[in-house]
């Protein structure tokens, strides 16, 4: 699989955002090193367009994403709805935060089609994923705006000049950083079947929804509601075209209800865990309730349950 244009095409929509700074409620300034830095909601407000335009950057514009009404059997949220007939370029090529960005005092989770170009990680070589052109797009989940000296680190690390780096901005305390994560949905559950072993070359069409929570003003609160909204209120649909036994062999074991960490507010279990997201059971990221649709053999799976309750429990704590 060669991605050879999700980097160009964020930066087209990076490059729009930069021109529409006043009305998306961001900010756009370019560092010593050459660097341009997109403020989602660091030092800028924000907003649900900002929101949903960083979530496309972070799919590099190979999803739908909008806002659909709530869904009133698990509360009264916003969902956010995402579409994709390029789920696993859109998900694993770039949207995936499988980048831990970290330099000195700094830490971000690092997604977005960046990871293509840089290359390193074990899922990006399993599924030949590769990025040709020099310049990369970036983003960032953290409080804190990069420096020049984190700019060049990551130039460095995508083997491109800092001049062709755009990395976009937001913590999950801000409307914008909140949105961009709760679009993760379709990419737990491709991550957790990558995981279990099934082939991603075979999901040809996604669509996901998790209810958008209220932002928190704690770290670990943010970082919880987030997650609850997809661990306890994600439900994911696939369209595949394989075998029914290779679905059949890891269907059930998709939803974070097969979890042990599984069944209370997520910010409860990282706060158990130390704040360390290693410590948690990787099997518990992944959508509440998935639908698998075989286009091979007209056959239909539907496996896990969606629990309001925590939900509740979660988006209503002070």
């Amino acid at each position: 699989m060669t991605a050879c244009s999700l980097n160009r095409t964020a930066r087209l929509l990076c490059s729009d955002a930069a021109h529409q700074t006043e009305r998306l409620r961001i900010a756009s300034h370019q560092l010593s090193c050459g660097a341009t830095v997109l403020d989602f909601g660091v030092n800028s407000l924000g907003g649900i367009a900002a929101g949903l335009l960083l979530a496309r950057v972070c799919m590099a514009d190979l999803a739908q994403v909008t806002l659909a009404p709530c869904d009133v059997s698990i509360g009264s949220y916003p969902l956010v709805q995402v579409t994709s007939d390029a789920p696993v370029q859109a998900c694993m090529a770039a949207q995936y935060a499988g980048w831990p960005v970290q330099l000195e005092k700094f830490f971000a989770m690092g997604s977005g089609p960046m990871r293509a170009r840089r290359g390193k990680e074990h899922v990006l070589k399993s599924l030949a994923i590769e990025e040709q052109e020099p310049l990369a797009v970036g983003v960032l989940e953290c409080d804190t705006l990069p420096s020049d000296a984190v700019c060049e680190m990551i130039a460095q690390e995508c083997s491109i000049a800092p001049s062709e780096l755009t990395l976009c901005v937001a913590p999950t305390r801000s409307i914008a950083g909140v949105l961009q994560v709760v679009a993760r949905s379709v990419e737990t559950s491709l991550h957790k079947l990558f995981e279990l072993g099934f082939d991603l070359n075979q999901i040809l069409s996604a669509h996901g929804t998790a209810p958008l929570p209220p932002p928190a003003k704690g770290f670990a609160e943010g970082i919880g509601r987030t997650n609850d909204a997809i661990l306890y209120g994600g439900r994911v649909t696939l369209w595949v075209y394989a075998d029914d036994e290779s679905i059949e062999r890891v269907a059930s074991r998709v939803p974070s209800g097969t979890s042990k960490d599984w069944g209370r507010p997520f910010a409860d279990t990282f706060k158990e865990y130390g704040f360390d997201f290693y410590k948690v059971d990787p099997g518990l990221f992944s959508p509440a309730q998935i639908q698998i649709h075989n286009l091979k053999s007209g056959r239909s799976w539907c496996y896990g349950e969606l629990r309001p309750d925590v939900l509740d429990k979660s988006f209503r704590a002070s």
